[in-house]
């Protein structure tokens, strides 16, 4: 599944963990599929943009995996193989309705040691999606840009928690900082997201998206304030990796066009929704690897029109 992009799209580079994970629902029980912020996060970009991956494997991480990868026309050069233990390995359990995610286990494995060591063919790379990731590994990858790159930073509760030092240096390194409804209080002690996303802008980082599952998102920027309905899915299977997909497939989208004013970062905020809606249909990657750029397109093209008074 070559892709083709615009003649004046750019890179976006990806850096995150690559996993196998083991999930349960209320329903099913997948056993070891293909995982991580890294993989949903670069399948999703490929659909908009050429787009670079950094992670680490292990001794595990069969050809047939990294050949998902491949046929997404995913750079594998930042891949990183570590022969001496087992691929980062995550377990969870889904609620009813899916209203609680419980972690069952958790085997950093090689993930331990990870270094995001960047090729010098991605010093330079203008798009840069930041999975989360430890802060002092989001820093790391910062260190070795050798240019201004738009740079976009995900984080998790874990790391509000231990790290908020890291954390809160790295905010004025980003251009958009990404977080859940569930995050934002934690980071700011304030309950209502709007004054949560008014207040993490005074915290350094050029531009705020807070992420509410299945109501949304909302964007918090100098040049104003969008919020946007996420698409209605019919059909969930799997949330794990929609926040991953949403972000790969904004950060794809602006790398196409390169652009990233308030207007484009608006569309981008859409596209990276409907890719998020493909990604939860199915468990793992299946149906993210599976959908198609006039698949995205169709549902961004519904959801304005679910939304348009005219």
């Amino acid at each position: 599944m070559l892709h083709s992009y615009p003649a004046n799209a750019k890179s976006a580079l990806v850096v995150g963990s690559v996993a196998f994970d083991n999930i349960k629902t209320p329903t099913t029980e997948t056993g070891t599929i293909l995982g991580g912020s890294a993989c949903y996060g670069s399948i999703a970009s490929s659909y908009f943009a050429p787009t670079q991956i950094v992670g680490v494997v292990g001794n595990d991480f069969g050809e047939e995996y990294v050949e998902r990868l491949r046929k997404h026309s995913i750079d594998l050069t930042g891949l990183q193989r570590d022969e001496s233990g087992k691929t980062f390995f995550w377990a969870g359990v889904y609620g009813e309705n899916f209203a609680t995610r419980e972690t069952i286990d958790t085997q950093l494995n090689v993930f331990e040691h990870f270094d995001p060591t960047l090729p010098s063919s991605y010093q330079e790379t203008p798009y840069v999606m930041l999975g989360n990731i430890h802060p002092s590994l989001q820093h790391r990858v910062l260190d070795q840009m050798t240019n201004h790159s738009f740079i976009a930073a995900d984080t998790m509760n874990l790391w509000i928690d231990i790290s908020r030092d890291d954390l809160m240096s790295l905010l004025p390194r980003l251009d958009l900082f990404v977080l859940n409804d569930d995050e934002a209080p934690m980071l700011t002690g304030e309950e209502n997201p709007i004054l949560a996303g008014k207040k993490i802008l005074t915290m350094g980082p050029k531009s705020v998206l807070i992420k509410k599952g299945p109501h949304g998102a909302l964007l918090f920027h100098p040049d104003g304030y969008f919020t946007f309905p996420a698409y209605p899915v019919t059909n969930l299977q799997d949330p794990t990796g929609a926040g991953d997909s949403f972000l790969g497939a904004l950060m794809g989208y602006l790398a196409s066009i390169d652009k990233t004013d308030f207007a484009n970062l608006k569309k981008a905020v859409v596209y990276g929704t409907v890719t998020a809606s493909i990604t939860v249909e199915a468990f793992s990657c299946d149906s993210l690897e599976t959908a198609s750029r006039e698949t995205i397109e169709k549902r961004f093209a519904d959801l304005l029109a679910y939304v348009s008074l005219s």
